[in-house]
């Protein structure tokens, strides 16, 4: 997701324990990393024209969302990262976790390793009112036009879906009477659904359903998610397979098996939205996430949001009409925007907010003591990207364009990150897919030899001699740095946070080794999500927390087609 975003069905013992050594700092076999060797990783040798014709990536992805024999669909999703990784157009620094502060007397809630947070059962000793901090003012809190996990965790509290994850990451039923029936060759779902309302009063059907889920797959409607229904087989008029057989029996028909299509199902796109509320606020069809733009609007979920302080706060108030508002614990909460560290920090000092999702980076090496901090696994990348249309680039040829993306990959000091900015026992990472994933067949996607690079230490002999590849002339400098022979500066932009202010000022000093300078500018948030959306961009802070616990869902979204391709791929 979703950006921090954020264990399904599939995991299995060994993974859960993957997730928790994500503390081992060791993020590959090592090696050397020199330019006539990528990594450790044998299989990636991938021609350059074929990264540069993305249509053979997109073709890839088709084949791995309709393939049938899981094993080979394994192998073909190595083929997958190893083409992604061979653009060096995505540079991973290291794997997620989740970083928050609560105080003593708040309990109930709970976390998924998707970054997903529940407050439902949230309490606060004495009181009726619990304060939070997650993020800045949410881009949508529309389940079809949100693609960030702070605004995942606004949606899945406003809304209810078929299914949602519990305290294990496990896939439940939500407003599904239970898990879904599947047909024998596993292309047909049927979903009986309990009797619920949405928050005016207004019974909730199967035919609610129906209707969200091809508002996402309209092209009007824009949404950054609407592949993720691409596994739902089509009509003859290019609507979703997916029928009431009555006002609370669902079916759904498939292209092919899919074994995290559950997992789907518990994903905020695939949440009901008002059709009346929706359209009423939209009748030319050019303004689709308008109907929730205000405080007001009609949801299912524990919580309606009652008022909404543009770019200060939002309050929520307990659902009535909820289907199990029995086991709402608190009538309300509310949540400070804001992106400052030191300010939300000092008003959970001061008492002002009882829930916190970040906290300033010189503070977290005092805080890791506390009872009140705590680090939870996530299923998930730190990365930054590249445009690959950047006219940074244009005097260069694919492969130059490769090497000297894959020179910055190797300048990068991801353990100084790792130990000086995030501070909690991240793991540096050596790929885009993250240590513990399942691989849809039974085990566990990442291995030993899943490795592009050495992740524990920088290498800037082999960075030189692929900035050289690349077109620059390299002089060593007494100091053991080095100088180009023309000006190299590459503009980095970030959205406001003082953990990603730092590791944006680690790169930069990594870079100035070898005499690139790295500009940093900080974006609002809406606008930083905009600019990597549109291209706006050479360089930027990126992550991606896994939006269900299969790799194709962080291979998928690099589609050229996909609203997720913040690198450009094939546009």
């Amino acid at each position: 997701m979703m950006k921090k975003k954020i264990i399904s069905a599939f995991l299995c013992g060994a993974m859960a324990l993957s997730l928790v050594a994500c503390g081992n700092a060791n993020g590959g076999n090592g090696g050397n990393n020199s330019a006539s060797n990528a990594g450790n990783n044998s299989s990636l040798s991938v021609d350059a024209s074929i990264s540069e014709d993305w249509k053979q990536y997109d073709a890839l992805i088709d084949k791995i969302r309709t393939g049938t024999d899981f094993a080979a669909r394994v192998d073909e999703m190595h083929k997958a990262e190893d083409i992604l990784m061979s653009t060096f157009a995505v540079i991973p620094i290291y794997y997620y976790n989740d970083v928050y502060m609560k105080k003593p007397d708040v309990t109930g809630d709970y976390n998924t390793v998707y970054g997903i947070k529940y407050f439902k059962g949230m309490t606060k000793q004495g009181s009726d009112t619990i304060r939070i901090n997650l993020a800045s003012e949410p881009d949508f809190v529309d389940p079809a036009l949100n693609s960030s996990v702070d605004g995942a965790c606004l949606v899945s509290n406003l809304f209810s879906g078929l299914y949602k994850y519990n305290d294990k990451s496990e896939v439940e039923p939500e407003l599904a009477e239970g898990m879904p029936s599947v047909s024998s060759d596993g292309t047909v779902y049927t979903v009986k659904l309990k009797k619920s309302k949405w928050s005016d009063g207004t019974d909730l059907t199967a035919k609610d359903f129906i209707y969200s889920w091809n508002r996402v797959i309209d092209e009007k409607t824009a949404a950054d998610y609407a592949y993720l229904f691409d596994i739902v087989a089509r009509d003859a008029d290019g609507k979703l397979k997916a029928v009431a057989k009555d006002d609370y029996t669902l079916e759904i028909t498939l292209t092919n098996p899919c074994p995290y299509f559950d997992s789907l199902l518990a994903f905020p796109v695939f949440y009901p939205v008002p059709q009346k509320s929706v359209e009423a606020a939209n009748p030319d069809g050019t303004t689709p996430g308008k109907w929730c733009q205000e405080a007001g609007f009609v949801s299912n979920g524990a919580y309606t949001m009652t008022e909404w302080k543009h770019n200060e706060s939002i309050t929520f108030k307990a659902n009535p009409n909820y289907w199990d508002a029995a086991n709402v614990k608190t009538p309300n909460i509310v949540f400070m925007l804001s992106a400052d560290d030191t300010a939300i920090y000092a008003a959970y000092k001061n008492n002002d907010l009882d829930y916190i999702d970040s906290v300033p980076n010189d503070e977290m090496a005092n805080l890791k003591t506390s009872k009140e901090f705590y680090i939870d696994p996530n299923l998930g990348t730190y990365y930054a990207a590249f445009n690959v249309k950047s006219d940074f680039f244009k005097d260069m040829t694919w492969q130059q364009a490769c090497d000297f993306r894959h020179a910055i990959c190797l300048l990068i000091d991801r353990q100084y990150i790792v130990d000086t900015v995030g501070q909690s026992g991240q793991e540096v990472a050596d790929s885009y897919i993250p240590t513990g994933m399942a691989d849809g067949n039974g085990g566990v996607f990442k291995t030993a030899t899943t490795s592009y690079y050495d992740a524990t230490e920088p290498d800037v002999e082999g960075a030189v001699e692929l900035l050289e590849k690349a077109g620059y002339k390299m002089t060593k400098n007494a100091d053991g740095t080095y100088t180009p022979d023309k000006p190299i500066t590459l503009p980095y932009i970030l959205n406001d946070s003082s953990a990603h202010k730092a590791v944006a000022e680690c790169i930069q000093n990594d870079l100035s080794q070898v005499g690139i300078n790295m500009t940093i500018s900080t974006e609002d948030w809406n606008v930083f999500l905009q600019d990597r959306k549109d291209g706006n961009y050479t360089f930027a802070r990126e992550g991606w927390l896994a939006d269900y616990n299969d790799p194709i869902n962080m291979l998928e979204m690099f589609r050229s087609d996909s609203g997720n391709n913040d690198p450009q791929f094939g546009r």
